[in-house]
């Protein structure tokens, strides 16, 4: 075969490959794994934060462990409200832990979806699910990134999937809601984390100083519409 007509075929097929592409090629796929929580390299990609970074004294871990032929992410720790003695930090509260994913090597694309979904398993208290986007909200000279959450009720000692539509969640700086009217862009989220209050939550869920645990297999985006 000449180089013209080899030239010529590999044209020929690559416009019938593209004049046979379906819906199914054009469209993403319904869900997406954004964690999975099934390897000990899956820890390399959170840190753990907690107020016993500004004088508090609760604590948290995260480990990966073998339940069967599976594993599973466990977030666990202890809230306190107490403050240390020596603390040089003038902290207004304590009480909280969590965990938050390392920046992703460029960005999560969510905006083919509306939906984060996450199974797991926990002990009745309230959790935050937060995403974290480029900021495009603040000022330029504000380096945080822009962060967004939405409460997680766990149950306790079952395995539950909880979906959050991204239309839930709220508009937050420091943990305060802004009370303005804003709009995530899903398309440049470049973190998310999972933590967990003494105090608030919805009500019927257990809350107060003490142990918690939570079990997680792995998060999701869903397209549900």
């Amino acid at each position: 075969m000449s180089r013209f007509r080899a030239l010529w075929q590999a044209s020929l097929n690559a416009t019938k490959k593209a004049l046979t592409w379906s819906a199914e090629d054009l469209i993403p796929p319904s869900e997406r794994y954004i964690f999975t929580f099934n390897s000990k390299e899956e820890l390399k990609r959170w840190h753990l934060y907690s107020d016993s970074e500004y004088g508090g004294l609760s604590s948290a871990s995260l480990e990966i462990t073998d339940a069967g032929n599976e594993s599973r992410g466990i977030f666990s720790g202890k809230l306190s409200l107490d403050v240390a003695e020596d603390s040089k930090w003038n902290i207004s509260r304590s009480g909280f832990c969590g965990m938050r994913s390392k920046k992703f090597n460029g960005f999560i694309d969510m905006d083919a979806y509306d939906t984060v979904a996450l199974k797991v398993k926990g002990d009745g208290r309230c959790y935050i699910s937060t995403i974290y986007t480029e900021n495009w909200v603040n000022s330029p000279g504000q380096q945080e990134d822009n962060s967004w959450q939405a409460f997680v009720f766990v149950p306790k000692d079952n395995w539950y999937i909880a979906k959050i539509p991204l239309a839930r969640y709220l508009p937050t700086w420091r943990g305060n809601v802004i009370d303005a009217e804003l709009e995530m862009n899903p398309a440049r989220i470049v973190g998310m984390s999972l933590s967990v209050n003494a105090e608030g939550g919805v009500p019927g869920a257990r809350s107060g100083p003490g142990d918690f645990r939570m079990e997680i297999d792995w998060i999701k985006a869903l397209r549900t519409q």
